[in-house]
Formats: C-alpha cells, structure tokens, sequence
C-alpha cells in the first residue's frame, strides 16, 4: 500500500533479473526511491493488494499508478529523467531484437538449464537448452558486442541493463564451462557490468520485509554511464 514518503516503492527481490533491470534503471535514471525486499515464500499482503499476480517487480508511484512489468518500471524511469538518452538508444532494430530475444526464447531455454528438477529434464534435456540458449541470444549478443563494448555504442544505454541481468544468471550456473566459451566481446561485457558502480548500487543487500531507502547515483555516473 502506500508509503509513508512521497517517494516511488519499488516491491524487489535482490536475486531476480527483471528486478535487478528495475532498479538500476531507477539507479541510473537518478530516482530515489523506497524498495520493500520481499520473501518469496511469505509475500507480503501490500503487494498481493496491488498486484494480485505476486511477481516482481511492482512499482507504486506517489500517484497511486501501480507499474507490474520491469520494462514499463524502466520506461518510466528514463521517461523522468534521461538527459544521457539511455532509453532511445536502446530503441534501434538491433537492441529491440535482442531484447525480445531475451525476454522470449532466451528465458525460456535459461529456465530449463539452471532449475531442470522444475520442468523434468533430465542430463541430456538440460544440455540442450543450454546449447539453444547460448544459439538464440549469446551468440548474436557477441556479434553485436564486437561492433561496439555496448549495446549503446561506446557507452550503455538501456538493453545493456536490461539483458546484463539474465546473462549474468545464466554465466552463473556453470561459470567455468561459460568461461571457455568462445564469446569474447561478450564475456568481457558481461565482466564490466559485474563490476559497474550502477550494478554494484542495485544490489546491496537488504533485510526483507523492510522498506528501505535507495538514494540516487552521482549525476556523473548516471550522465556518462561509465
């Protein structure tokens, strides 16, 4: 329900990617904003009430506007504040292209390969969806990367941050087979991002079931997005 600021709330859980896009947008779009870090396995009733559907991220605006999808939380974000224009270029037939690759068939195959037990596969299952994922998004991904260290060019613009998250999740699972992959541009990208002052920002560990504050960047890091 509402927060007792006038501040946007953000209902987050740390380890998910399309709630990690959420707040770095946020981060990088220079909002500050209230994040409730949820448990999954006790939800809390505010979020239920406003979002029947229970997933995160969920975004309450001061207006009562409730935003249940993490890509209309980023819309929205650099919609507020964007003078570095992260969100248009992000809009080009590439980064769109990629960006529904990972949200589609990418995902699909990268829940099949780190949680097998969930959809029955078994050994050979599993190297198969890691095999189609890597085919489906990496691989063009690296393409895409050699051409430029981000998706934005020579600095990030907003698919940068909203595929970073579920790349990261699946280098993860298997983190020295993903290391002898030949992806260098990738794997380089991916190795920055793990280390960005944006990244680093977003995940600082927070005790669930608190609402807690998270301040905006400096303007230099939101400005050069370096």
């Amino acid at each position: 329900m509402a927060t007792a600021s006038d501040l946007p709330l953000l209902y987050s859980y740390r380890r998910c990617p399309y709630a990690m896009r959420a707040r770095m947008a946020l981060l990088v779009a220079g909002i500050a904003f209230d994040a409730h870090e949820i448990a999954l396995r006790d939800k809390p009733a505010a979020l239920l009430a406003l979002s029947p559907k229970g997933t995160v991220p969920v975004l309450h605006l001061p207006d009562g506007r409730v935003l249940e999808q993490s890509l209309d939380i980023m819309q929205w974000a650099f919609a507020a504040h964007d003078p570095a224009g992260w969100w248009a270029r992000a809009q080009d037939a590439d980064n769109l292209r990629l960006l529904a690759t990972c949200d589609g068939p990418f995902k699909h195959h990268l829940d099949r390969y780190k949680y097998p037990e969930r959809f029955d596969n078994d050994g050979a299952g599993r190297a198969l969806h890691r095999d189609h994922a890597v085919e489906a998004l990496l691989q063009p991904l690296d393409a895409r990367l050699q051409r430029s260290a981000q998706l934005g060019g020579p600095t990030p613009c907003a698919a940068d941050i909203a595929i970073f998250p579920f790349v990261r999740q699946f280098a993860a699972v298997e983190p020295a087979w993903f290391g002898q992959l030949p992806l260098p541009a990738l794997q380089a990208w991916l190795a920055a991002w793990l280390i960005h002052p944006v990244f680093e920002a977003a995940m600082v560990k927070r005790p669930s079931g608190q609402v807690l504050r998270f301040p905006p960047l400096p303007p230099a890091v939101n400005a050069a997005g370096s």
